[in-house]
């Protein structure tokens, strides 16, 4: 890491791989990186989105303009923030807040994560929504040539995250209600909390524990989490989940969960132009004809064309583009959904879900 003196405020440079350059200044730690560049709309709730382990493999652009008034508080999804770098309009360098512990820039450097402030990040997003979500480079480096640096974005892939975001070990919340068996493939905290605080005793298994183990168990349910990357690359995973499917204990699935299920049973995945990312997406409930506003975080999709109508159908659906948001699977005690009903950050409106996952269990015993 380079070293700069207190106060000093560092030159730092956002390079796409289509040539675009932003000059801002340096945050956090001022090493070198090359990721996949993302937005997040989200007003609220920075923190949250730092430490969400679907970020792994990304720097993530926040799109309001303002970030870190309030500072770090305790309010994380997992021990630790997982993008590659942050990317803010303006960072602010003196947050109040009664449960305040530290400022963002301090948490960054503590956690070696480098990033960019004072740049446009509205002409930004207005790139990635126009060209689609690429890679860039955040360095300090004022005599960066761009010959050499073009093709290293060109090929860089976040590969295989799930790996790096997943739990070492088996874990278990206790509780005095339904056995959940959790998949963690890089799950926020709320998951598991939501389950928790409706009385269900959670294990918590890394992404590549056997199906053998977790139904040997006999857990009344399983849970998909979330997670980072690109679905395909869970091959392993994949192979496992199609005997889960198999088994009849009641699943929920929560988006990269709800992808490898469908992968699993036969449908397929694309990425999407720039994805969704943010506290304000509207789903609708084909049941019910209602419409909820989703927490979500997503570069993949599923297509629906390539569904088996015997298998699964449709069962949310995106408002704004149409993108599918949710499956039903015939015959089977299993729904998944594509945003996040845990919603940190974001709206409360679906978190019901979790309600139907228990009352599935409950029928099915």
């Amino acid at each position: 890491m380079k070293s700069r003196k207190a106060g000093q405020r560092m030159k730092a440079f956002l390079i796409l791989e289509d040539g675009t350059v932003f000059t801002g200044l340096s945050i956090g730690s001022t090493r070198e990186i090359i990721s996949e560049i993302v937005f997040n709309t989200s007003m609220t709730g920075y923190l949250e989105v730092l430490t969400d382990p679907s970020y792994a493999g990304q720097a993530v652009v926040m799109t309001y303009p303002l970030i870190g008034n309030y500072g770090i508080t305790p309010d994380m999804e997992s021990l630790r923030p997982w993008p590659d770098g942050y990317i803010v309009r303006e960072l602010s360098r003196m947050p109040s807040n009664f449960r305040c512990q530290g400022t963002i820039q301090d948490f960054l450097v503590k956690h070696d994560i480098p990033g960019i402030a004072g740049i446009d990040t509205r002409a930004l997003t207005k790139i990635l929504r126009e060209k689609g979500t690429m890679n860039g480079m955040i360095t300090t480096n004022e005599n960066y040539n761009l010959e050499e640096i073009l093709p290293k974005l060109k090929e860089y892939t976040t590969g295989n995250v799930v790996d790096k975001v997943t739990c070492s070990e088996k874990k278990v919340l206790k509780g005095s209600g339904k056995k959940v068996a959790l998949l963690d493939l890089g799950a926020k905290n709320n998951i598991a909390k939501s389950l928790n605080e409706r009385g269900c005793e959670v294990t918590i298994y890394p992404a590549h524990t056997s199906a053998e183990e977790i139904l040997a168990a006999n857990p009344d349910g399983i849970m998909l989490s979330n997670g980072p990357g690109d679905p395909k690359e869970c091959t392993d995973i994949i192979e496992e989940l199609k005997k889960l499917y198999a088994s009849d204990i009641p699943i929920f699935a929560i988006c990269l969960g709800h992808q490898l299920m469908a992968l699993a049973t036969g449908a397929d995945t694309h990425k999407m132009k720039y994805g969704h990312r943010g506290g304000n997406h509207p789903v609708k409930d084909l049941a019910t004809g209602r419409v909820y506003i989703s927490s979500q975080n997503h570069g993949y999709v599923v297509d629906t064309d390539t569904l088996d109508p015997a298998v699964a159908e449709p069962a949310f659906v995106n408002v704004n583009d149409g993108t599918n948001e949710g499956l039903s699977y015939v015959g089977k005690n299993i729904f998944t959904v594509q945003f996040h009903p845990e919603a940190c950050p974001g709206p409360q409106d679906s978190a019901y879900l979790f309600d139907r996952f228990i009352n599935m269990m409950e029928v099915t015993k």
